[in-house]
């Protein structure tokens, strides 16, 4: 019915698009961590992994450190998947300022829980954090994801971390701060293609080096 329709534009449902790119980024995650342990292990098989690493990452007091780079690993996960959201509800096609949202960084609490988007007979509110695209967009915006790569980042520099982790915290810095910048720069230029694709790529390069920061920070259970 849709192809007979005269100028019909193909619609694809934004739940079907980000349970998509979610699956391809946890097949991307498992992957890259499965290289990395299978190099890692293999300098460790070799002799040629540095020693002073490994005692570096038993120190009791990387323990906190470590979870929060999983937490973080998690968090950026979840703002791909809400930037799947965005594209899916063309919600990167209103509100084209940054950081003000019309007049307040908050819009109207009547734009952000709306009754249009609730179902016939559900009184219930809570669709509009996946069908409203002003609350779509707001969530994208308020995930802050870049407060918690800078928290960590400060935290990171009271700890005596190896030289490939303080790399790879920096790495995730970074690519934070690039990413955000892509992210506004889509925003107020109505997101064209290519500032688009760069942003959606700029996502999995940084989950990246996340997940890099991840498998840096893991604590080896054998001493060599």
């Amino acid at each position: 019915e849709l192809l007979s329709t005269p100028q019909a534009v193909a619609r694809v449902s934004h739940y079907r698009l980000a349970a998509h790119l979610g699956s391809a980024f946890l097949l991307y995650a498992g992957m890259l961590l499965t290289g990395l342990k299978i190099v890692q292990d293999a300098k460790i098989a070799s002799g040629t992994f540095p020693k002073a690493v490994i005692e570096a990452l038993s120190n009791p007091a990387l323990k906190k450190f470590r979870h929060c780079t999983i937490g973080l690993a998690a968090l950026i996960f979840l703002t791909s998947m809400s930037g799947a959201f965005v594209a899916g509800l063309d919600a990167g096609l209103i509100y084209n300022e940054f950081p003000y949202m019309g007049q307040n960084i908050v819009p109207p609490k009547s734009e952000l829980f709306s009754s249009i988007y609730s179902k016939t007979g559900d009184s219930s509110l809570w669709r509009n954090f996946f069908d409203n695209p002003t609350t779509v967009q707001f969530d994208h915006r308020a995930m802050t994801t870049l407060s918690a790569i800078v928290a960590l980042w400060l935290y990171s520099r009271r700890l005596n971390l190896p030289p490939q982790a303080r790399l790879a915290i920096n790495g995730v810095l970074g690519v934070g701060c690039l990413q955000v910048t892509l992210g506004i720069s889509t925003l107020l230029y109505m997101v064209p293609i290519p500032l688009a694709s760069a942003h959606q790529a700029g996502s999995l390069t940084l989950l990246t080096t996340a997940l890099y920061l991840v498998h840096i920070m893991r604590r080896m259970p054998i001493k060599l």
